[in-house]
């Protein structure tokens, strides 16, 4: 148990706060939204038709297992990559593996696992699942490399994130849709913004190593610009998503506490001042995930 902790530890696994409830709006989205658009045979995977209630508990149960492990595995990898900038960063030297509690090779090999894993759950989804999950490995692993070249890679990440709700979408319904990816879209923006705000804690360090960020490249001041911008646009992808999917009271009152969350961080973490980052970070955007979510499904399930 002390080593499933570390482990956990490791991938930060309370942070899956933050795509799963886009994961779930994308899955029951596809089931209530998209049931009638969509063919059931080609959806469920390999022929096979169970039209029950067992049936979607055990695609939803998927699609968790899925997410758990791309994103254990985009995790581990980058502590994996990063474990010589880790152990010279005093905010990141407590991690794993530069204080020698989960060694380079085990880390590496989790990732590994995860990796396997998360292929061979897209085999008992569906045929684009399956052969698209290779191209959802390489993005979420590729985020591990960009801050060694490009500022832009606070969008990466995003992107990576991106992938849950379409994902899940693509689980049920086989096939792409524009709802889906007006959610994804506000991933990106809201993924981007928060993580230029947790970047402010570096700037020096990673000026230092030549890490780029856009903290780093731009400074303070104007990176949270930047980070302002993308929450706008974010906002705007949820409430062109609530126009578009033609959704009720209950949506738009996640909405307001959405929005208003990306608002209260921006409000509390200030160029000069970074003692509320990690309320910025964890707390807001967790309340704001977790709560949009139960309203977007909540709206789904009983309007």
């Amino acid at each position: 148990m002390s080593k499933v902790k570390d482990y956990l530890s490791l991938i930060k696994f309370s942070h899956t706060i933050f795509a799963m409830p886009f994961a779930m709006i994308g899955f029951f989205l596809a089931l209530i939204k998209g049931q009638k658009q969509w063919n059931l045979n080609s959806a469920i995977g390999w022929g096979k038709s169970f039209e029950n209630y067992s049936w979607w508990g055990l695609k939803l149960l998927l699609v968790f297992i899925c997410m758990i492990t791309a994103r254990s595995a985009a995790m581990a990898f980058n502590r994996y990559l990063d474990r010589s900038f880790d152990a010279k960063n005093p905010r990141t030297a407590i991690r794993e593996i530069p204080k020698g509690i989960i060694s380079a090779n085990g880390a590496l090999r989790f990732v590994i696992l995860n990796c396997v894993l998360f292929i061979a759950t897209t085999f008992f989804i569906n045929k684009i699942c399956f052969f698209l999950s290779p191209v959802a490995l390489f993005v979420v692993l590729f985020y591990s490399y960009t801050k060694r070249f490009t500022p832009l890679c606070h969008l990466v990440l995003g992107l990576g994130l991106s992938l849950a709700p379409i994902g899940a979408y693509l689980a049920v319904t086989g096939r792409f849709d524009v709802l889906p990816i007006l959610f994804s879209l506000a991933v990106i923006f809201w993924v981007s913004g928060f993580d230029i705000i947790y970047a402010l804690q570096d700037v020096e360090f990673d000026k230092s190593q030549k890490l780029y960020s856009m903290p780093a490249s731009l400074g303070k001041q104007k990176a949270l610009r930047v980070s302002e911008l993308l929450h706008v646009l974010s906002s705007a992808c949820v409430i062109a998503a609530g126009f578009y999917g033609g959704f009720h009271l209950l949506y738009w009152i996640g909405i307001a506490v959405f929005v208003g969350m990306l608002f209260y961080q921006h409000s509390i973490v200030k160029p000069n001042d970074l003692s509320k980052v990690n309320i910025a970070f964890m707390t807001a955007n967790g309340i704001a995930s977790v709560v949009f979510g139960v309203f977007v499904i909540a709206d789904l399930l009983i309007l």
